[in-house]
């Protein structure tokens, strides 16, 4: 199981940056993909879920109206769009996966790639 999460970038308050996981090893299309983010000194937290059907289970209140997450099984990608980017959504963030993820569950998958650093500053 391979990921990588690209698209991050340095952006100010209200701005916008869409992410992209890019999968590879596993059958993409039956697994659910998890968007986790961790801020330095903080913990990580998960920000959102996406399943095989492409339904989202959001895991911050903060983030539901200005994040949205979509999948392309065809491309194998998962894709989180940001925006209205605040200052407390620096961080770095990353997807994960593992066989029968589920979304409702608040559980750090087995898998991860290495992330993408998302700076929100004026």
């Amino acid at each position: 199981v391979q990921l990588q999460a690209s698209g991050g970038g340095v952006v100010q308050p209200g701005g916008s940056l869409r992410l992209s996981c890019t999968a590879s090893g596993f059958p993409f299309y039956s697994y659910s993909i998890a968007w986790f983010r961790q801020a330095p000194g903080n913990e990580r937290e998960g920000v959102v879920c996406i399943d095989r059907n492409a339904i989202p289970t959001y895991k911050q209140d903060s983030v539901r109206g200005r994040f949205t997450v979509s999948r392309d099984n065809h491309a194998n990608t998962a894709y989180l769009q940001l925006n209205n980017l605040r200052p407390e959504d620096t961080a770095l963030y990353y997807c994960a996966t593992e066989r029968d993820l589920y979304c409702g569950r608040n559980s750090h998958p087995r898998y991860r790639g290495q992330g993408t650093q998302v700076t929100v500053s004026s």
